[in-house]
């Protein structure tokens, strides 16, 4: 079991408290401990109170500490030196939205590339300009210290975390269970200007969906375009808006989560994989999979397999 440590710092969201409990509490992977300063009675920003049972002694022996809130206020002392000596002593380090003021004020993303929620992340670098602030995309990765922007960026993160220690077989049944998407790159936006088409059924969803069941044909846009029934253009600008990625860019992606899946759940061949993903061949396998994730499909089949094994 992975053990893992919430810190809750007021004022909060009770959706954002919910979140790592909601995505790592899914599979049966992690102890996660929600940890206050104060234990007991938190309240949270409009909503009811929520009882925290542990202190910051939850951080003692996790494996990960995740920052939750703040506002972007301060946060007490004793946090921030547990949150130090957390990082000192090897943990993974995240923060969820706001939390990532927490993590600023304990020094921690000094010199590194860091985000937040997108209407605060001015906020973040004024105050804190030894830090590269990224407000344009759902989470950033930096040695080892992991921030994300708000809402449902922070589930991303969370998922994004699963599958780094478990693989993407596992969390996709992360997303299935929480009945959310599957992992959606750190690089995407995290807002765009038309977050849903202005024309009612329209949505691109089902052709989304049917691309997902033929990834191993080799779809082009007019192959998109035909099942939606618009045109080409139409359908980069509503791809765009909806996901804020071109198509070719999510079926890449898409591609590459399934040859990941693959990897970890079958002993199929490598070119085998790369056919039933769509990638082609096991050079453009091993090209894609190294540029995404650093490793080769065997590096990665034998890391995986030893993690689910």
């Amino acid at each position: 079991m992975h053990r893992l440590a919430a810190v809750i710092v007021p004022p909060v969201l009770g959706f954002d408290v919910s979140i790592p409990l909601m995505v790592f509490n899914s599979v049966p992977h992690y102890d996660v401990r929600v940890c206050t300063a104060r234990p007991g009675p938190v309240p949270t920003v409009g909503g009811p109170d929520v009882v925290v049972a542990h202190g910051l002694e939850a951080l003692e022996d996790a494996e990960t500490v995740i920052a939750v809130g703040s506002g972007g206020e301060q946060a007490p002392p004793e946090v921030l030196d547990a949150l130090r000596k957390a990082a000192a002593g090897g943990a993974r380090i995240a923060s969820l939205c706001t939390g990532a003021f927490v993590l600023a004020q304990a020094g921690l993303l000094d010199g590194r590339r860091a985000t937040t929620h997108w209407g605060l992340a001015g906020d973040l670098a004024a105050r804190f300009p030894l830090i590269d602030v990224r407000p344009d995309v759902l989470f950033v990765e930096d040695d080892g210290i992991f921030t994300s922007a708000g809402a449902a960026a922070a589930i991303d993160l969370c998922l994004h975390l699963i599958r780094l220690d478990y693989g993407a077989a596992v969390a996709n049944t992360a997303a299935r269970l929480a009945v959310v998407s599957p992992v959606r790159p750190g690089g995407q936006a995290q807002f765009i200007e038309t977050p849903l088409p202005p024309e009612r059924g329209t949505s691109l969803a089902p052709t989304r969906a049917w691309a997902l069941e033929h990834l191993d044909r080799p779809l082009t846009l007019a192959d998109l375009a035909r099942h939606a029934r618009i045109s080409v253009r139409t359908l980069t600008r509503r791809f765009h808006a909806e996901t804020g990625l071109s198509p070719l860019q999510w079926l890449l992606h898409r591609r590459v989560d399934r040859a990941r899946e693959l990897l970890e759940t079958t002993g199929l061949p490598m070119d085998q994989v790369a056919g039933r993903s769509g990638l082609g061949s096991a050079d453009s396998l091993r090209k894609h999979l190294i540029s995404r994730v650093g490793l080769t499909p065997t590096a990665y089949r034998a890391s995986f397999t030893r993690v689910n094994g």
